[in-house]
Parts: structure tokens; sequence; C-alpha cells
């Protein structure tokens, strides 16, 4: 079923990828969400719609959680949930880049099962079903065989720098790079141009769930900032921070971060 379910997500992810291109993404009408949680586009909005109607046309037993939609308790008593990011990196979108993705997965029980992350502007589809590996484009990838962080690119954002997350207040050195999508950063890391990427803050299961089994089927280790698996369709959708990696970047990692830093224990 893993299979059948990544063969609709692709289909979904390319018409989203049209709809989306569709918009010039600077004279894309624009909002910002109250609370502090960012801009959304008519874009998102539009892509939200169209994938909504599909895919639970198509899988009317699964259960929906979508950075676009408002939330409703009813997903947690299904066995199978869709887990959309209609775009993921608005704010990249509506500058104009090309950074942005689709972030559209399938979990199980919790686990990720089928996943696709879509750059239509930079035509790279990513995808991955359970037990069937990873692939971009169609080509099978794999994680980054560093075994050292000062020997490869970690994805991060300067305030994961910060002292307060490490042990002793010195991050481990590495080279630092950055990708405005979470999911693209993922995906990144999955393919083995970058050797980890890691995320301190409260981080959405909208922005992780796709790139969770790319990690996995492409051989990496991925889990929250405390090195616990990840779990996805939680009655409060948001998780600990994400670290991710080949196992020996992974391990490095965790075993750098404070484990008393900063974080949402309890969700």
């Amino acid at each position: 079923m893993p299979a059948t379910d990544l063969s609709l997500l692709v289909k979904a992810a390319e018409q989203a990828g049209d709809i989306a291109c569709r918009y010039t993404g600077p004279d894309a009408k624009r909002w910002d969400k109250p609370g502090g949680a960012g801009p959304v586009t008519e874009a998102d909005l539009a892509v939200n719609t169209m994938l909504e109607d599909m895919l639970q046309q198509a899988r009317p037993g699964y259960g929906w959680l979508s950075e676009e939609t408002e939330d409703s308790p009813a997903r947690l008593t299904r066995e199978k949930v869709f887990i959309i990011d209609p775009i993921d990196g608005t704010r990249s979108f509506a500058e104009g880049s090309r950074t942005w993705a689709h972030s559209i997965a399938v979990a199980e029980h919790g686990e990720v099962t089928a996943a696709v992350i879509y750059l239509p502007q930079r035509a790279l589809m990513y995808t991955a079903a359970k037990g069937k590996g990873a692939a971009c484009n169609g080509s099978p990838i794999r994680i980054s065989a560093a075994a050292e962080l000062t020997d490869t690119e970690v994805l991060a954002a300067k305030p994961n720098l910060q002292p307060h997350h490490w042990q002793g207040g010195t991050p481990p050195a590495f080279i630092r790079s950055y990708r405005p999508s979470l999911a693209y950063r993922l995906a990144k890391v999955a393919d083995g141009r970058f050797g980890a990427m890691l995320t301190l803050r409260p981080s959405w299961e909208w922005d992780i769930a796709a790139g969770d089994l790319l990690v996995r089927e492409a051989g990496g280790t991925i889990s929250d900032r405390s090195g616990k698996l990840l779990r996805f369709n939680n009655p409060h959708p948001r998780l600990n921070g994400v670290v991710a990696g080949n196992t020996s970047l992974h391990t490095a990692l965790i075993a750098a971060l404070d484990p008393a830093g900063p974080g949402i224990a309890g969700h």
C-alpha cells in the first residue's frame, strides 16, 4: 500500500506545482497569520484546496493534517493520515526564490510510510515509500558517508549555534549552511549533498513528515533534539526539534546538544 499511496502523492505534487507556478511569488496576495505564525499567500491556499479535494476523494478513510486547514481531532481516530505543507518556504516563495517545496506524506499509526518533497521550480521530485528506498527524479539517493562533522556541511540556521543549546556552551566545529525550506533541508541530507541538518526550535509535523521518511529510506537516522524517534499525528502536532544525518553524524550532534536546553517537553 505505501507504493500505491506514493503514486497518488506524486500525481498530487505535480498538480500542486502546476498551480503554485501560476502565481508570481512577489505579486501573490499575502497575509500574516495571527499570533506571529508567519505568512500565507493565495498560492498556499489554492494548493491546499486542490490537495484536500484530490487526496481525500482518493482516500476518504484517511485523516487530514495540513498547515493551511483548521485542525480537527477527527484525524486522531484514523489509522492513516495525510500530513501536508502546501508550500514549505512561503517567505521564499513570496520573495521570488525557487527554494520552496510541496511536502506531502502519509503516516500510519504514527509512522510515515509514503512521502514526496517536490520543488517544481528546480525540477526536483524526491520520493520515498516504506521499505522501497528513496529517490530523486527516479534515481536512488543515499545519505552522506562522512564520518566526522568537520568533514561535512551541516544545514542549520544561525540561532541553532547559540551556546545555551550545547553542552559546555560551545557547538561542535562544522561548516554551517542554510536552506529556507525545512523539507528541502531534509531532502538535501537524504541525497547526500549535506551530511546532516538540525533545527532546535519546536517544529510542525507538516514541515518534517515527508523528510523523515526520505532520510530513513536513504539510510539515515532522524530524531527530535533529545534523540527520540519521531512519531506523527500527535494531538498537538509539534515536535521537539529535528536532528538528521547518517548514524555517526547524528550520534555526534545528539551527544553535543545540551539535554536540558530549551524544548517542548510534554509535546
